[in-house]
């Protein structure tokens, strides 16, 4: 890797480093607080535009935030890419993901979202997905305003939100999921590739580990509305596995090795019925990791190249050999 490029990817890797740890410190954070900071920030290249109602309601949950670059790589639409936040379904906010969101649309290669949905508190299963496809609908209806290209649109969130951008990617025309939230229900929900972090994708099978696994998982019970085994059909129609087919985008899957959260099984299943379907996937292990995924230099530079190669045309191998979850990588 020449030293630009390492760069590059050092800079990436700072807001990556974030992933996993904002979204607890955002929920303490009011909307002007995050502003002035990301404008302290990055203010000078960075357009922000907060709680974008997507769904025709007003509620603060189903909301978007967007961040466009001011100086743009090109004079052409962007590409997209949509941050999706994790929490069990039951927590997490959009907030969180402000900071890396508005760091790589600082660059000018990307414009950013920051997708929000309804909590399982709230609404139960399929609520989630449909406000997730919602959300997508919404930007491809605004992409000429927005000057971003609504063929490009990449997808990443991590445990819930890696399930919830993982069913994006394997569900475009599956009416089920769909829902008919928001103006914009004749436009597609369809993404174009995914970066998946620790997401669950058997819902049927337990999640965690050891003794907890022998109990049900209060917060797949909390999504589907009850008993895995009293809702297995539930259970079954919320599963990414349920939807893979040869029509799945790229998918890249991130996974701690020793995830006691949500058990690494998850990434290798996924991995499996992917190469079986017959479409691109790329799974990389964070050997000794467990449900935070420490993103260092090398894994920031396989996600740029990702997005780089599916988004923007720009060819190049991307490795999929472990990466040591090691001081290093941090």
């Amino acid at each position: 890797m020449t030293m630009p490029r390492l760069a590059r990817h050092i800079t990436f890797s700072l807001l990556c480093s974030l992933f996993f740890i904002a979204p607890a410190f955002a929920q303490k954070k009011d909307n002007a607080t995050i502003r002035e900071e990301i404008e302290k920030r990055v203010g000078d290249k960075v357009e922000i535009r907060f709680d974008q109602p997507y769904a025709g309601t007003d509620n603060k949950f189903q909301m978007l935030d967007l961040y466009l670059p001011k100086i743009r790589a090109d004079d052409k639409p962007l590409p997209i890419v949509v941050f999706i936040h994790g929490g069990g379904w039951s927590g997490g906010d959009r907030k969180g993901y402000a900071g890396p969101a508005a760091d790589l649309a600082s660059k000018g290669k990307y414009a950013t979202a920051s997708v929000g949905y309804r909590l399982s508190g709230e609404a139960k299963w399929p609520a989630q997905i449909f406000d997730c496809k919602a959300a997508i609908r919404w930007i491809r209806g605004h992409a000429k305003e927005l000057n971003i290209d609504p063929d490009r649109i990449g997808v990443t969130g991590a445990s819930a939100g890696g399930h919830l951008v993982t069913l994006l990617g394997l569900t475009d025309g599956v009416k089920e999921l769909e829902g008919d939230l928001g103006e914009y229900t004749g436009q597609s929900s369809r993404v174009t590739c995914v970066v998946n972090f620790c997401g669950p994708t058997d819902m049927i099978a337990p999640l965690k580990q050891g003794e907890d696994a022998k109990v049900d998982d209060p917060a797949v019970a909390g999504l589907i509305g009850g008993p895995i085994q009293e809702k297995l059909d539930v259970a079954k129609a919320a599963s990414p596995l349920t939807y893979v087919t040869s029509k799945a985008v790229p998918i890249m899957t991130v996974h701690g090795t020793k995830d006691m959260r949500v058990n690494y099984t998850n990434a290798e299943k996924l991995d499996a019925a992917l190469k079986s379907a017959g479409t691109v996937t790329l799974l990389v292990p964070m050997t000794d990791a467990g449900h935070g995924i420490p993103i260092g230099t090398e894994l920031a530079g396989r996600m740029q190249q990702f997005w780089d190669m599916y988004l923007r045309g720009e060819k190049s191998e991307i490795a999929t050999t472990p990466i040591a979850a090691t001081p290093a990588n941090k």
